[in-house]
This record gives C-alpha cells, sequence and structure tokens, in this order.
C-alpha cells in the first residue's frame, strides 16, 4: 500500500500579525518620542523660567545697589503720564556721575534715566538712558542748552514683555507715599516698585531704601564757616592784647644801674 509523504506545514507570520506587530511598534517610538519631545519641552521652560528670574533678580540688584550710593546732593525726579492702559513713568537721576566706555569712546553721564516705553504688543519694556548733560529743569548747565544737547547718547533695554510698571515714593516728612516725586533739594526715604512680567505674570513688589546723605557742598560749607570761626577767635581782640593800646609788642626797661649814666628817677 501506498502512502504519500505529509505536506510539511510552512511556518511564518501570517499579513494581519505583521500588520499588528507595525501598529504596535509604531505606537511604542510614538510614545518615546511624544516622552522625549516633552521633556525637551519642560526643560526648555525650566530653563528660560530660571534665565527670566536671573534677569529680574540681577535687574532688582542694579537698582538698590544705585540707590543705596547715591551722593547727597543727587537730583531725583519722578514723573508718571496716565496713558489709559498704562501708567509711563521716568525716573531722573542727576549729579551721579557714571564714567564707562561707549563705542570704543570714554564718555562720562551727568544723568541718567529708567524709563518705561510702550510698544505695539501692548506691553513695556524698561529702558535705561545715559545723558551727558544735566537734563532737570533748573539745573545751571541747561540754560541755552538746545534739543539736542538733551537728547541721550546711550539707550540699554532692561526688561521687556513688562504687564505693568508702577513706581511710589515715601516722603520721609509726612511718612506719605506720592506717585511722583520734584522736590528740588531732597530725596524720599523710600522707593517701592511693583511690576509684572507677561500676560500671566505674578505681581512683584520691591522696597529700596535711600539712605539720607549730607550734602558734600553743605558738607564743605559748614567746615570753611567752622574753620574761619576758629581762626578768628584764636587772635585777642584789639585794645586787650597785652603791651601798648592796639597789641603791640610789651617793652620792659630794666630798673638797675644804667651803664654808663644814673638810674631812671
Amino acid at each position: 500500500m501506498r502512502t504519500r509523504p505529509a505536506r510539511l506545514r510552512r511556518t511564518g507570520f501570517t499579513l494581519l500579525e505583521l500588520v499588528i506587530a507595525m501598529g504596535l511598534l509604531a505606537i511604542i517610538v510614538g510614545m518615546v518620542f511624544g516622552i522625549a519631545r516633552t521633556s525637551l519641552a519642560l526643560g526648555n521652560t525650566i530653563v528660560a523660567t530660571q534665565n527670566e528670574e536671573m534677569e529680574r533678580q540681577a535687574f532688582f540688584e542694579l537698582l538698590s545697589r544705585r540707590f543705596s550710593s547715591l551722593p547727597g546732593n543727587t537730583r531725583l525726579e519722578l514723573k508718571v503720564e496716565d496713558s489709559g492702559a498704562h501708567y509711563l513713568s521716568d525716573l531722573t537721576l542727576q549729579n551721579v556721575p557714571l564714567a564707562f566706555t561707549w563705542g570704543g569712546q570714554e564718555r562720562i553721564a551727568k544723568a541718567v534715566q529708567l524709563s518705561t516705553v510702550r510698544r505695539r504688543s501692548g506691553f513695556l519694556d524698561i529702558v535705561l538712558r545715559y545723558y551727558e548733560n544735566e537734563i532737570l529743569e533748573g539745573s545751571e548747565s541747561t540754560f541755552g542748552q538746545s534739543a539736542l544737547d538733551k537728547e541721550p547718547f546711550a539707550e540699554i533695554v532692561l526688561l521687556t514683555d513688562v504687564a505693568y510698571f508702577e513706581w511710589r515714593a515715601l516722603d520721609g516728612r509726612s511718612l506719605e507715599w506720592q506717585y511722583d516725586w520734584e522736590i528740588q533739594g531732597s530725596l524720599p526715604l523710600q522707593l517701592e516698585l511693583v511690576m509684572a512680567v507677561g500676560a500671566k505674570g505674578e505681581e512683584i513688589r520691591q522696597v529700596f531704601w535711600l539712605p539720607p546723605k549730607l550734602n558734600p557742598d553743605t558738607f564743605i560749607g559748614q567746615t570753611l564757616k567752622q574753620h574761619m570761626m576758629q581762626n578768628s577767635g584764636q587772635g585777642a581782640p584789639p585794645g586787650n592784647a597785652p603791651g601798648g593800646e592796639n597789641g603791640g609788642p610789651q617793652i620792659n626797661i630794666p630798673t638797675g644801674n644804667l651803664p654808663g649814666g644814673t638810674p631812671p628817677q
């Protein structure tokens, strides 16, 4: 009896199994790339947030050092303008000479101004301006100046995309907060800054102390006056000095026998 040889069954994957395997592989690869993309975006967000925080901290430290080192004869002026959506301010410091290099040349700024500039996006830029001449009204050097003399020779953008930026000054005499300051010969006791960065940025409040200092011009005048009074008090007044009527030197006449003559009567 003849028997037919058994046919060997072909082993392998069916088309359905291949499709399912390829689908699972695509899902796994997509998940890996999604996790990597999310991690990268999260890392970039953290770095950007840290950079913004460091930038704001450096900005506050700059203001703190500047306000704490103001000389006694500094003129400070704070002007605020209501533009509708924002309060635009100009904080000007004068008699605080700053020497630095700008454009390869040595320059000296006699006045600096921290201004808020509104952009088309609706946010504000905080700009630091340097002036070669005095710009505040009432200064001796401002007489006869043209409009070009009051233009800044350098501008630096310190902060961008600021939602609002508002100042208040504390009057040390009345202990009342003011939104502007134009008192010559006097500085506020404190400056308060309230600001927020971005559309959803949290409000930041910072207070800066302005330590009271003696005006160097007043100090020099008082020192010279005291020196002159001390010098005038050291000399005796005329008529009271020993000797003659006008305070001349006293002459002593000996009472003994004079050589070659008779003793005085």
